[in-house]
């Protein structure tokens, strides 16, 4: 069974990274740009056939390790 997760920051934490992107962006040209935010995405396969289990289990990776739930949100999706 296959899942995505998308890590982003929350809404009120600074993204310095995102903020050079979309500096740079906009040097380029690109001036109608509004905002861009930077995250992580993973592609996680996991050996398991129920998909509630499969998802929990993907969950506690995510709380874990995959995400610092301080200034980070994420979302799982089957794939």
């Amino acid at each position: 069974m296959k899942f995505s997760v998308t890590v982003t920051l929350k809404k009120d934490v600074l993204d310095p990274q995102g903020k050079v992107v979309q500096n740079t962006l906009i040097n380029l040209g690109l001036d109608n740009l509004k905002e861009i935010r930077q995250g992580k995405y993973f592609e996680i396969e996991i050996d398991e056939k129920d998909q509630n289990t499969a998802k929990k289990k993907i969950d506690l990776m995510c709380k874990k390790l995959l995400a610092n739930l301080i200034i980070e949100n994420y979302k799982i999706s089957k794939l």
